[in-house]
């Protein structure tokens, strides 16, 4: 009972602290740190050590896991150089420097012990980045990159702080360095893929929602116990199995478990990563109960923990200016200064270096002062580097991600799933079929593209798109099925399986019909085609901007007394007509006419084309 008061106490903290910083707008990941250092001196709030064993067996697969479900193995292939530059080159780089620095400032240190040190502080948190990044907006392509980092560097850690701890005790070969990193990434890599792979070929024979979803939740540590067993890495485990498994959700698993497994994992995601924040800020009074059993003095502690930090922040930024400049000298692609100034910045320490300092033996020289040299490297890179991140982004005017371009990219894709569904109908199909049937599907089908496309001209002076209107009166209709189905379920007049499957249908839908907050468009940006979105042909290639007939909107729905949704200009004879969400659809009228193969969106902000032809954005 006692324990499940601790537990339950924790939880509710968590959800009051991050309820107020997204209130206030302030990084979670700092607000529970410093609750957590509060709280731990307050008499009578239980201890809640952080056991190694708790954090790298309990809280590290399950948190690995979530984000390596969502994390693309095709951005990963794209970024695979940068990601091992970072997760592996500037892991053991950090070992190095910090660990001769440590060894410098602290008296009698040995050179092994100040190692284990630059291992424990080397590798950036994946829970604390993720954070980060997503309350920033950083581009994507820098979160990619500091998510597959911190995805991987700490098995590259962990392996170095083996070997310096085995350093302490004796002396450590070169080639058994080598045999370690081998068989640690060998071995994980080994497990994750038959992990990965057998569960696949389990998942995807599993039709029970229940079961798939408890089975994807072992499925963390059954990857990582194995490898862990056989001296492998088991993060790498986790991570390749996750990976694995995210990539092959969609052909494996139905979209129910999809759903009832997506919802289940941000909720532990969201507990544990929270947690783990407020866990690292309650270890603050027993760290330094025993940093005051050392030998050295408040300012000499002080002086080395400040000179740990700046070498911690230091050698990062010292790496990325050396990967820059190197990749300018031998004439490679090489990022922009501004991104390798803020993945430099990015380095924030979490729960797995607390929880590597607490791996040292006892007998490690020193020990307090490096598990608190560790605790004041998480608590001064979440403080420093957490808070200045996002006016460090600013100030170099690093591109969000554009909703404009999200939208674009989605109707495009929306548009070519439909044609698709639209083949498959037409082989499908049998003569007895009710033509009322197809229709209705035809009907569904293009009503979803539609809605799609409706997402763009955000800037145009339309109040409500009929996508729009469906949404808001068809959330009216089914507030009124449910307040009937909840007079039905008082009267008792229905049994209650029936009641739980009628109002299951009514969730699915009305799931269906939300929408994300959809963020604001940046003033002034003109809307071009994503380069992984633009198509090319002939018709694209020869099309030339040209002078718009009727610039005051499309001329047909004027006379003809009706409105349009967004209007779309012909780049051959500069007709402006209206989109096919709008009723006249007279932009494709003008197309079927005149054979005028490419149009321009004609809504302010936006440069996108469309052949008619070809069926392709450019």
């Amino acid at each position: 009972m006692h324990i499940a008061a601790q537990l339950v106490g924790l939880v509710v903290a968590v959800l009051l602290v991050t309820t107020l910083a997204r209130r206030f707008d302030l990084p979670a990941p700092l607000c529970l740190v410093a609750v957590g250092v509060g709280l731990s001196f307050v008499p009578g709030v239980p201890d809640f050590p952080l056991q190694p064993e708790l954090v790298l067996f309990g809280l590290l697969p399950p948190l690995l896991y979530a984000t390596a479900i969502q994390t693309s193995l095709i951005d990963l292939r794209a970024n695979r150089g940068s990601i091992a530059l970072l997760s592996v080159g500037l892991v053991v780089f950090t070992t190095a420097c910090v660990g001769v620095v440590t060894w410098l400032v602290i008296p009698g240190l040995p050179l092994a012990a100040g190692f284990a040190l630059g291992a424990v502080v080397a590798p950036p948190d994946a829970v604390a980045a993720s954070a980060v990044a997503r309350r920033v907006g950083m581009p994507r392509k820098i979160v990619r990159l500091l998510e597959g980092e911190s995805l991987i560097n700490d098995a590259a850690a962990l392996v170095a702080l083996r070997t310096a701890i085995a350093g302490i005790a004796g002396t450590v070969s070169l080639g058994q360095v080598g045999g370690d990193f081998l068989l640690a990434a060998g071995g994980g890599i080994v497990v994750g893929g038959i992990v990965g792979w057998c569960a696949c070929k389990l998942r995807g024979r599993l039709e029970d929602t229940v079961t798939d979803t408890a089975l994807s939740l072992a499925l963390p540590f059954i990857a990582y116990v194995p490898a862990e067993a056989i001296h492998g890495s088991g993060v790498l485990a986790v991570v390749v199995a996750g990976i694995w498994l995210g990539h092959s959700s969609p052909r494996m698993q139905s979209g129910a478990s999809r759903l009832a497994s997506g919802i289940n994992w941000q909720t532990i995601q969201f507990l544990l990563e929270n947690a783990v924040f407020l866990l690292i800020g309650l270890q603050l009074r027993a760290i330094l109960a025993e940093v005051g059993r050392s030998d050295l003095g408040t300012g000499t502690i002080v002086v080395v923990c400040a000179v740990i930090l700046a070498a911690t922040l230091g050698t990062r930024m010292l790496w990325m200016f050396l990967i820059g400049l190197s990749r300018r000298l031998f004439g490679l692609k090489a990022w922009r200064w501004s991104y390798t100034i803020v993945i430099g910045w990015a380095g924030m320490r979490g729960v797995v270096t607390l929880a590597a300092a607490f791996v040292l033996p006892p007998d490690t020289p020193e020990r307090a002062i490096l598990v608190f040299a560790a605790f004041v490297v998480v608590a001064g890179t979440l403080g420093l580097q957490g808070t200045t991140l996002p006016k460090l982004v600013r100030a170099l005017k690093l591109p969000a991600p554009d909703p404009a371009e999200d939208a674009l990219q989605e109707a495009a894709l929306q548009h070519d799933m439909a044609r698709a569904a639209l083949r498959r109908l037409k082989e499908v199909r049998r003569p007895e079929d009710p033509d009322d049937v197809i229709e209705r599907l035809r009907d569904r089908l293009m009503h979803r593209s539609d809605s799609a496309w409706e997402q763009l001209g955000r800037e145009s002076a339309l109040e409500e798109t009929p996508s729009a209107a469906y949404r808001r009166l068809r959330l009216e209709m089914l507030e009124a099925e449910r307040e009937e189905f909840l007079a039905a379920r008082n009267r008792g007049i229905a049994d209650d399986e029936v009641l739980r499957r009628v109002l299951n249908r009514l969730d699915i839908e009305e799931s269906m019909l939300d929408r994300a907050e959809e963020r604001p468009l940046e003033e002034g940006r003109e809307l071009n085609t994503p380069a992984q979105t633009a198509g090319s042909c002939e018709h694209l290639d020869k099309a030339a901007d040209v002078e718009a007939e009727a610039p005051g909107g499309c001329a047909e729905c004027l006379a003809e007394g009706t409105t349009w949704v967004h209007l779309r200009l012909c780049l051959t004879c500069g007709h402006v007509g209206c989109c096919d969400s709008s009723a006249g659809r007279h932009a494709t009228g003008h197309f079927h006419d005149t054979r005028h193969p490419v149009m321009r969106s004609f809504e302010p902000g936006e440069n996108w084309r469309w052949c008619f032809v070809d069926k392709t954005v450019g």
